[in-house]
């Protein structure tokens, strides 16, 4: 029902300079669900760890934090946060219905300083026996061979065996667990963002988005994104360029069989290959009768003229 979710500044890596190590576990449990190394804990390592966690997961009742400025707003240092105005990260879990505790004790983040006791005892040996020196191999070998190994000697069972996770679509999360900011167009349909200028594209919705508010969208793995409403106008790598939308079904409907069934034959007339004439009829199709009276003969028609001559000179006599 609640995570805890911290970082510990440590030498993690032999010969390295300290590196944060982010961590998000389970309060009744004591299972760490995730963590890794970053150079610098902030709001993108913290919605990093939450997307993790929320998509493997789903969504718990609580989050329990320090009260670093990535995760409140503190008016006055050393008194209580300010709930109103939000944080990014306090965005995200308000908006996904997340309590957002904040510690005010170094008594009530007991749990989170034992575990990374432990840690700082065992991780940097294994790391330094393995010869790992680099962040993006120690986050493999964190998530991949460290985790279930802690998770197996550390967690202790719950005393409910009921998940209190809700369930939860994890492409919904990532439009949520981002840093999401207001931007106006400017007057050459592009968008400023942290010193990135994004072109919009053509759209056929309208002529172009001059002076329209849009949200960018800041995701974890450092792309962007463009909306206007709930529409998605562009995506940008993190360098502020466009990524090309990659179809996901042919542009161009295949052509139908002929619907004649010769004109799929090749016939050999006089030894020579050669397809039906397009007039010509299908192989098994007899010909339609004519349709309508035969044609009368010529004198008939004379005959019947001669008479209808002769009716009128009479009339006019």
């Amino acid at each position: 029902m609640m995570l805890h979710q911290d970082a510990s500044p440590f030498a993690w890596l032999e010969g390295a300079p300290d590196l944060d190590l982010v961590v998000t576990l389970d309060d009744a449990t004591g299972e760490i669900y995730s963590a890794f190394l970053v150079e610098e804990e902030g709001t993108v390592s913290t919605l990093r760890a939450l997307l993790e966690v929320f998509a493997a997961k789903g969504l718990p009742s609580s989050l329990y934090t320090d009260r670093g400025s990535h995760y409140f707003l503190t008016p006055t240092a050393g008194e209580a946060v300010d709930k109103e105005r939000l944080t990014q990260v306090g965005r995200a879990l308000a908006r996904l219905g997340i309590e957002h505790i904040p510690a005010y004790s170094p008594q009530a983040r007991g749990r989170s300083e034992r575990m990374f006791g432990t840690l700082q005892g065992r991780l940097p040996k294994e790391l330094s026996l393995f010869g790992i020196r680099d962040i993006e191999a120690a986050n493999r070998y964190i998530r991949e061979v460290y985790l279930p190994l802690h998770n197996d000697q550390f967690a202790v069972p719950p005393q409910i065996a009921e998940s209190a996770f809700v369930a939860v679509d994890p492409a919904n999360l990532v439009d949520i667990l981002c840093i999401e900011q207001d931007r106006v167009v400017a007057r050459d349909n592009t968008v400023a963002y942290q010193g990135r200028t994004l072109q919009l594209p053509q759209s056929p919705a309208r002529a172009h988005y001059v002076k329209a508010n849009v949200k960018v969208r800041e995701y974890p793995d450092g792309t962007l994104a463009v909306f206007h409403g709930p529409r998605r106008l562009a995506r940008y790598s993190a360098q502020g360029h466009e990524i090309a939308q990659v179809p996901t079904t042919p542009s161009v409907t295949p052509c139908s069989p002929p619907s004649r069934r010769g004109l799929a034959r090749v016939e050999l007339v006089e030894g020579t290959p050669r397809r039906p004439s397009l007039t010509a009829a299908a192989r098994g199709v007899t010909a339609p009768g004519q349709v309508g009276t035969k044609k009368r003969p010529s004198d008939r028609t004379k005959k019947l003229t001669r008479k209808k001559d002769a009716q009128v000179a009479s009339l006019s006599a």
